[in-house]
């Protein structure tokens, strides 16, 4: 009884390659903290990441290696359903009704569509155009109050909140209009090497990214290959990227405010800082790759545990997908 009244979030992550610092700070440390205050509702979207070409047993790898690494960062199969998106067929199915309900004008708009298309050009395929419709129904399944969004996912969940206002005002109340929610500990971390650029696992520079799974060694040595300034004062100001990156990684793994920082610094050269930074972020990465390690080598528990999260998540999608369906005028 208690859990149905807490506000519904849902909240997903492609296991398209290792995760990163990024995902980390930005995304996944927020999960553990919002399932102890929410009806949390986690996913991996493997049905989103083959709008880009995968090679089969390294995809069915990276699933895995990501269920392990999110259960690692603290996401509890008893707090939380955490499944992964292709175990549960509503989506897809509900995906295809809500694509009927999504204009062509809507989608062609999408900023990550362009984006992607420029990179794939050998494969702008129709699930790259449409997948914002398979966004939108991993939402609208959960009848999701709130989901984290950033700035990057913004253009998504307001086509989400089109598609279900439209369809509401079609069929009467079906969907609850998700809001957006912006956690207050959320990090917007960028590329070590081109700080302009958020951090992703595509990155060609291996030196950009720093992996949920890095070794100290490497994480150290990546952030001591960081690309700063010239200035060589730890402190924020426009023009300085990669000292602000630094900046904001190392005040959301120690949680301390800027002018801590300067003042902790103050002095001291830009070798000493990203030394700092990489060593602060090794130790708060270090028990998620212990617990890892323990996790992967279990693959029963894993099983056990994404079986039962695909049945749960089924079981509670399965009203809004009938609702859905009886609507539009499907015969049952």
């Amino acid at each position: 009884m208690e859990q149905s009244q807490k506000k519904v979030v849902f909240s997903a992550i492609q296991p398209s390659g290792t995760i990163t610092l990024g995902n980390y700070l930005g995304a996944i440390k927020n999960w553990q903290v919002m399932q102890e205050e929410f009806d949390c509702v986690y996913a991996l979207a493997d049905l989103h990441t083959i709008t880009v070409r995968q090679e089969p047993a390294q995809m069915r790898k990276n699933i895995i290696d990501a269920y392990a690494s999110i259960l690692a960062c603290g996401i509890d199969p008893e707090k939380s359903v955490f499944f992964i998106q292709s175990h549960v067929p509503a989506h897809a199915q509900l995906a295809w009704v809500l694509s009927c309900y999504t204009q062509f004008g809507e989608l062609s708009r999408m900023t990550q569509f362009k984006d992607k298309s420029v990179k794939h050009a050998e494969n702008i395929n129709a699930g790259l155009f449409t997948y914002p419709s398979l966004m939108a129904a991993d939402i609208l399944l959960y009848q999701a109050d709130l989901v984290p969004v950033g700035q990057d996912q913004q253009q998504h969940l307001e086509l989400t909140r089109n598609i279900a206002t439209r369809f509401n005002g079609l069929y009467s109340d079906t969907f609850t209009v998700p809001e957006g929610y912006y956690p207050k500990a959320g990090a917007r971390v960028m590329s070590l090497q081109n700080p302009e650029n958020k951090m992703s696992k595509s990155d060609t520079n291996i030196n950009g990214c720093v992996h949920l799974l890095d070794s100290t060694d490497v994480i150290i040595k990546k952030f001591k290959r960081a690309v700063t300034d010239s200035e060589a004062i730890v402190r924020r100001a426009e023009g300085k990227d990669g000292i602000n990156n630094l900046m904001n990684i190392y005040s959301a793994v120690t949680g301390l405010s800027d002018e801590q920082i300067e003042n902790e610094f103050a002095g001291k050269g830009y070798g000493d800082f990203k030394l700092a930074v990489g060593e602060a972020v090794a130790e708060n990465l270090r028990p998620i790759r212990e617990k890892y390690e323990a996790l992967i080598k279990d693959k029963a528990y894993l099983e056990e545990s994404y079986k039962a999260a695909a049945v749960a998540a089924s079981l509670r999608c399965r009203k809004t997908l009938q609702k859905v369906m009886k609507k539009v005028g499907f015969v049952f």
